[in-house]
């Protein structure tokens, strides 16, 4: 449940359309679930300013549909990382709505709009970094930021950013990714 979520619903217990017994039924989940297999965190957007995301590297495809079903139930904009194939085609078969981002192994579950909190430049040192360059890329749009993207900058030819100084001057944050 995030900052929102909660607001609207001690808005909803004032003006009487939910009783304090109702909602304190959905308080109580809060803020982890146990799945078993996995504990989920609900409360990541109320301390950090965004969902718990899902890092489906070794984990099931079912394992990765419950976790992100769960977190879609409190959150928008999940984000399920490192997702490979079988990962991916059991997330678009899930029911779930999904946004696959092939590029940088993302799959983005109830994709809202957000507001973000300005520019952000990714900036990779070689094409062998375009995966993890994308991830973060995806990961910062998704939160609702601006980004511009730089890659292949190579690690000896910084010389390749000069003519994007102003643009690295405007940034509000450069995520930079090298090897």
């Amino acid at each position: 449940m995030d900052r929102e979520k909660v607001k609207a619903l001690l808005e909803a217990v004032a003006g009487g359309a939910v009783t304090p017994e109702q909602a304190l039924a959905r308080l109580r989940s809060l803020p982890v679930e146990d799945l078993r297999f996995a504990r989920v965190d609900l409360h990541r957007s109320l301390r950090h300013g965004v969902p718990e995301a899902v890092f489906c590297q070794g984990k099931t495809p079912e394992q990765v549909i419950a976790i992100a079903r769960r977190l879609a139930e409190a959150h928008d904009n999940i984000l399920c990382t490192r997702a490979q194939p079988p990962i991916v085609e059991a997330l678009l078969g899930s029911g779930l709505d999904c946004r696959v981002h092939a590029d940088a192994r993302l799959v983005v579950v109830k994709p809202r709009p957000t507001d973000g909190v300005g520019l952000i430049v990714v900036v990779s040192a070689g094409t062998s970094d375009t995966a993890v360059a994308e991830e973060a890329a995806v990961t910062a749009a998704t939160m609702g930021n601006r980004v511009e993207r730089l890659y292949d900058c190579g690690v000896a030819g910084l010389h390749r950013l000069v003519p994007h100084l102003d643009l690295l001057d405007e940034a509000n944050a450069l995520i930079a990714v090298a090897g």
